[in-house]
């Protein structure tokens, strides 16, 4: 675990950036710290590995105060990834990732190793490890920045806006994967943002700040979504926040019955039994078949486009097993606004 005890931070200019926070970043979560532009959100982050000194208060990692710790070594104990991935140039990738392992003594080839291990981790194949930063996409280097970042296997990874210099695909695709990696690995995960969205996918738990580094709220993204703590909250949130709540609740309960038949609208399956499209007599609508896992946005998002008002809902392997209500995923939208508002 985390923990900031009224930490203070005033720079020699004068500046506030932290104003006595108090706040506790639960271990094996990820902690996502948002905020419009000098809220001191990146400050607070740099300060648990003391790239910032904090001027009053006390902030602990495991239980231990890290001003009374060598700094050099906090901070080889602590993963960290910054935007534009930071990569030495003149290093191959597999040098790279395997920066930290070397500093803290490891063998050359134990350290080469890891790092071998960890390109197929954060899903980049064993040749990308021979080549230099420069011969990767914006992607490809992100990865190979949260490789390098993992290579001691630290327990608290350290991740300043990772993601906020790809292209939006490219970004959905690297929140997959780290969500991926924190399932397999649950290391205790601070990450910035200016993104909602990007906290709301990402965040156990989000801490919002507002301009002079002063914490507003922290909470869930269901109850920040479903009960804000004053006007300022909820304008960052911004006004779909109620669509942004759906997006966290999954198809999983919600009932489904047996295809209709007989109607002016057919589903059509393949010889494997997985939904190809909706049919009439003389129109065909393609359809995008949903798994339980999937979120009640995207099941109201498919029952809008589908021309029956249901969606398709398929297993892990892409056989139907039934059809849902447009009027059943309403229901339960309903009830997880309800569920929220009660649990905040």
């Amino acid at each position: 675990m985390i923990q900031f005890d009224a930490v203070h931070k005033r720079f020699p200019n004068g500046t506030t950036a932290v104003h006595d926070l108090s706040l506790e970043m639960p271990e094996g979560g990820v902690t996502v710290l948002v905020g419009s532009s000098g809220c001191g959100k990146t400050t607070t982050l740099r300060m648990i590995n003391r790239m910032v000194e904090p001027t009053s208060g006390t902030i602990r990692v495991g239980g231990r105060d890290v001003t009374r710790q060598d700094a050099a070594e906090l901070r080889r104990s602590i993963g960290y990834v910054i935007q534009q991935a930071g990569l030495f140039p003149h290093r191959t990738v597999l040098d790279n990732i395997a920066t930290v392992p070397l500093l803290l003594g490891w063998s050359r080839g134990r350290a080469r190793a890891r790092a071998a291990e960890l390109l197929e981790t954060v899903g980049l194949a064993a040749d990308a490890g021979k080549r230099y930063p420069h011969q990767l996409s914006g992607g490809q280097q992100q990865r190979v920045g949260v490789a390098r970042a993992l290579a001691a296997d630290p327990p608290v990874l350290l991740m300043d806006e990772p993601f906020g210099a790809v292209d939006p695909v490219v970004r959905t695709q690297l929140q997959d994967e780290l969500l991926r990696l924190q399932k397999e690995l649950s290391k205790t995960i601070v990450f910035v943002t200016h993104d909602v969205d990007e906290a709301v996918r990402l965040g156990d738990q989000i801490a919002i700040f507002r301009t002079g580094g002063h914490l507003v709220q922290c909470a869930s993204p269901a109850e920040l979504l479903a009960r804000p703590a004053d006007d300022f909250v909820a304008d960052f949130l911004g006004a779909e926040r109620g669509l942004k709540l759906l997006s966290l609740r999954t198809l999983a309960d919600v009932p489904q019955g047996p295809a209709p038949e007989g109607g002016d609208w057919s589903l059509v399956l393949d010889e494997a039994n997985k939904p190809v499209h909706w049919a009439s007599r003389d129109t065909e609508i393609p359809l995008r078949p949903l798994r339980d896992g999937d979120s009640l946005l995207a099941a109201l998002n498919e029952s809008i486009a589908s021309p029956t008002g249901l969606i398709a809902r398929v297993d892990a392997d892409g056989h139907l097993t039934g059809v849902t209500s447009r009027d059943a995923i309403h229901q339960h939208a309903g009830q997880a606004h309800s569920e929220a508002r009660v649990a905040a």
